[in-house]
């Protein structure tokens, strides 16, 4: 039986050490490409579009506000006309689905990273992951915070300031913290 690289470990939703050699590269080499973007000229629109496919491979009716920040982005999946308004935040140690039509507000942060409770543990630096999926048509309001595991379905709203500790279901708008439905759509 062979050994599975941290990264491995990471993508599959086990436990791992992010001060890995590889992750830590990875990670870097996603803030170069981030500080590029983040300082790119608004009207720049060529290198714009140039550097989010180095980022993810990005679809050309995507569109992210800068500042934006995330660990690997090659972890992140987009769909057509996704926009990310300024300031977000995707921490994507694993997979994070964002299907087609989503508007994400500014200074949402969707975490997949989960810390052990355990003291020791965390002492230790290991960490593990579970994917986000955002489906079709979603609409976050700023400020929402979405955390590890959570899958937010098709034609779903959340609302600003929220807290997104569990899935939530289609044609629902969800609110509060943690977030509660708070209407269903038909």
């Amino acid at each position: 039986m062979t050994d599975l690289t941290e990264k491995q470990k990471m993508l599959a939703g086990q436990q791992y050490n992010p001060l890995d050699k590889e992750l830590l590269q990875e990670r870097e080499a996603c803030k170069l490409i981030l500080k590029q973007f983040n300082d790119c000229q608004p009207n720049d629109h060529k290198q714009h579009k140039k550097l989010l496919k180095e980022l993810f491979n990005a679809n050309y009716q995507t569109w992210i506000e800068a500042p934006f920040y995330c660990d690997y982005g090659t972890n992140i999946t987009l769909g057509k006309q996704v926009f990310f308004n300024t300031n977000c935040v995707v921490l994507d140690a694993a997979k994070v689905t964002i299907g087609d039509h989503v508007f994400i507000g500014p200074a949402v942060q969707i975490y997949t990273a989960i810390h052990p409770q355990d003291a020791e543990t965390r002492r230790k630096f290991f960490e593990s992951a579970k994917p986000i999926t955002i489906e079709k048509d979603v609409w976050i309001g700023g400020g929402a915070i979405i955390l590890p595991g959570v899958t937010i379905g098709e034609n779903a709203i959340v609302g600003a300031g929220s807290v997104v500790t569990k899935d939530v279901e289609k044609n629902t708008t969800v609110a509060g913290s943690p977030a509660k439905i708070i209407k269903k759509q038909h």
